[in-house]
């Protein structure tokens, strides 16, 4: 019982704080003049960028083994593909909802501890990657710099996935909290979908 107390208590206070965060979306479509220091600071000042990296470094410690660095390196790499093959004529209405949606899905992973085959798992999560890259690409030729910022954005991503892994290594057993975790990412994730 006290368990599920706790569990539901962290899940309040994280749902009640991200209601009140002003910034949920790190893309802005039109980063004039940025480079190397702006691509870097770009996920860490997005809510969606944040959770989502946080929670596939979570997700691949959860699932341990190999899993650990072949998930991160999976999204990595398919968001660089993506930010590559972003291009400035395609419809963006969609992208904001399917940046959101990866936020729920990682969440939803996360909260059901879900095991997927290690293809499927790549694939999941190289897809919703992909729309994250798109996101950043669409941002890149815009830029003074666009190796530099991609570079940042790319270094910055890497290093929340890591943070999300030694995080979810720390917490070893106390699945409970990384489901809690996971729970409260999920609902950011419905709620970024709904505004």
């Amino acid at each position: 019982m006290k368990a599920n107390s706790k569990l539901l208590a962290f899940t309040f206070f994280a749902v009640a704080g991200l209601l009140f965060t002003p910034a949920v979306f790190a893309h802005t479509f039109g980063a004039h003049g940025a480079g190397f220091a702006d691509g870097l600071a770009h996920p860490f000042f997005g809510l969606d960028h944040m959770l989502a990296m946080i929670a596939v470094g979570l997700w691949a410690a959860q699932l341990g083994g190999s899993a650990m660095w072949r998930v991160p390196t999976a999204f990595v790499t398919a968001m660089a593909v993506g930010a590559i093959l972003a291009n400035p004529a395609m419809d963006v209405s969609w992208l904001e909802t399917a940046i959101a949606a990866s936020v729920l899905g990682f969440g939803l992973m996360l909260a059901f501890r879900l095991r997927l085959s290690s293809a499927l798992g790549l694939l999941v999560v190289s897809g919703f990657a992909l729309f994250h890259g798109f996101a950043h690409g669409l941002e890149i030729p815009q830029t003074a710099s666009p190796v530099g910022y991609g570079l940042g954005f790319v270094l910055s991503t890497a290093t929340l996935h890591i943070s999300g892994v030694l995080l979810g290594l720390y917490l070893g057993r106390k699945q409970l909290i990384l489901q809690a975790g996971g729970v409260a990412i999920a609902a950011a994730g419905l709620l970024m979908m709904a505004t």
